[in-house]
């Protein structure tokens, strides 16, 4: 399906860019999401006359994501969990926890913008974890798992 793009996409393309896509993908996803119209002559005529808006809107965004990474940048976060005494946890640390601290320090993030590399965070100790805010700027910040201390 020929669509055109109204948001930069990872390994799609750029505003603006008139590209073919599967219908899925299409249907399922960017158009719903606002990323994408289809591309139909009368669709290219009111790009055409919105690019300006689109582009302001769109350099906003990327200001904003740069904004809240130069926030990030460098930080680290503490996280306790319940863990045994060799140091593996009972559960784990996923991406809606990292997400939830993030939030308690002031930035609010969605987990889908949590990248945890090596899936959910099952033992003690830091670990490296990526934050995408936007197609182009990604901060790394590290997580810190402790165990758990008990009041009893």
């Amino acid at each position: 399906m020929q669509i055109i793009l109204l948001d930069k996409v990872a390994n799609v393309g750029n505003l603006g860019d008139v590209v073919k896509v599967k219908d899925g993908f299409a249907r399922n996803f960017l158009i719903p999401k606002g990323m994408a119209k289809r591309a139909t002559p009368e669709n290219l005529k009111l790009l055409e006359s919105r690019r300006a808006e689109l582009e302001k809107a769109a350099a906003d965004k990327l200001a904003a994501a740069q904004a809240i990474a130069a926030k990030l940048d460098g930080q680290s976060l503490r996280i306790a969990q319940k863990a045994g005494v060799d140091g593996r946890l009972f559960g784990s640390v996923g991406t809606a926890d990292v997400a939830e601290a993030l939030g308690r320090q002031g930035v609010a993030v969605e987990k889908s913008q949590v990248r945890l590399p090596a899936g959910p965070l099952k033992t003690v100790g830091e670990h490296p974890v990526t934050i995408v805010l936007h197609t182009d700027v990604s901060v790394s910040v590290t997580v810190a798992v402790v165990a758990e201390t008990s009041q009893a």
